[in-house]
């Protein structure tokens, strides 16, 4: 039997497949060469998550790969009506980025909380301004997204004494409804989206939703950037209709140095590695390749993407 053809789309770094030698002829694509080598390959690794490629190139002619894998939690880049409508399995990084992204919005919520972007530039100013941080046990948060990382994040936030609510698009035990999220957004003193991007979530964080909001409140998004309406936020915070803001993610990566954005007093601004710990690379590579051992089995993957909802769907 001829060895399956794996495509990897990017390789800057390469993913690390030494344990396929032999068993896949690996090959490599950018994004000028990937729609002439699609219809050779039959597993496709989008290495290089960030591209648009697939999602381009995969209405083209010819045949297309049976299995894609995606080396992201976010499958929104590469999804195109013909790719959603076709038999080729999708599958992501579920298990990878979990519980790095719940440190990271734990250490945002502790360092708005006790001030400490106003401590380090005050430092810068060698001022000695005594002031009084919250109180982050006992306090309230709304987690948007009900997927592996939001559920994540509520353990990490619970373990710091705060009361969390998880919104999803369905009820079910132990998480509300999205027709829940008014009411949770009105009392919450964190709010920290980690949705999905789809067409329903497209755009969901407006001057709406941002109104409904305490003044004392603090959004996080650590999801994607086109879930928030930036204008809308920049307002709010701006403003002061709410207290504060941190972004992992924006609408436009990276985000342009003349951004109005660097400069929203109360908004922290970081270049999406909520995700990224040292080593995270090594990790996806490892995981790739484990499924592989699964699909070269037979056996059915773990991680499938419900590709007309746009994410993996939680079974429980």
């Amino acid at each position: 039997m001829a060895e399956p053809t794996l495509l990897v789309l990017g390789a800057d770094p390469p993913p690390r497949l030494g344990r396929l030698t032999g068993r896949a002829r690996i090959q490599y694509a950018d994004d000028s060469t990937l729609a002439a080598q699609l219809p050779l390959a039959d597993v496709l690794l989008a290495w290089d998550f960030t591209s648009d490629a697939i999602r381009l190139a995969w209405p083209g002619d010819g045949p297309r790969p049976v299995w894609v894998h995606t080396a992201s939690a976010g499958v929104d880049r590469l999804l195109s009506p013909e790719l959603i409508n076709s038999e080729t399995l999708v599958t992501n990084a579920r298990g990878i980025f979990e519980e790095p992204i719940a440190e990271y919005v734990a250490s945002l919520v502790l360092a708005m909380a006790k001030d400490l972007p106003g401590t380090l530039e005050l430092q810068r100013q060698r001022r000695w301004r005594h002031r009084e941080g919250l109180r982050v046990a006992g306090s309230r948060a709304t987690v948007v997204g009900a997927g592996p990382i939001g559920r994540a994040i509520a353990d990490t936030l619970k373990a710091l004494g705060v009361t969390v609510a998880v919104t999803g698009r369905t009820a079910r035990p132990g998480i509300h409804g999205a027709d829940q999220l008014d009411r949770l957004l009105t009392r919450s003193d964190w709010v920290i989206c980690a949705a999905p991007l789809t067409e329903s979530t497209r755009g969901m964080f407006d001057a709406r939703l941002f109104g409904l909001m305490q003044p004392s409140a603090r959004f996080i998004n650590v999801g994607r950037g086109q879930l928030v309406d930036e204008n809308a936020l920049m307002e709010a915070v701006s403003k002061r209709w709410i207290a504060g803001a941190a972004l992992d993610v924006f609408e436009s990566e990276p985000l342009d140095p003349q951004s109005p954005l660097w400069d929203v007093p109360g908004l922290i601004v970081s270049p999406h590695m909520s995700g990224d710990t040292v080593g995270w690379r090594d990790r996806l590579g490892e995981q790739f390749v484990a499924l592989y051992d699964i699909w070269a089995s037979g056996e059915p993957l773990p991680n499938v993407v419900d590709k007309k909802r746009g994410y993996v769907p939680m079974h429980d």
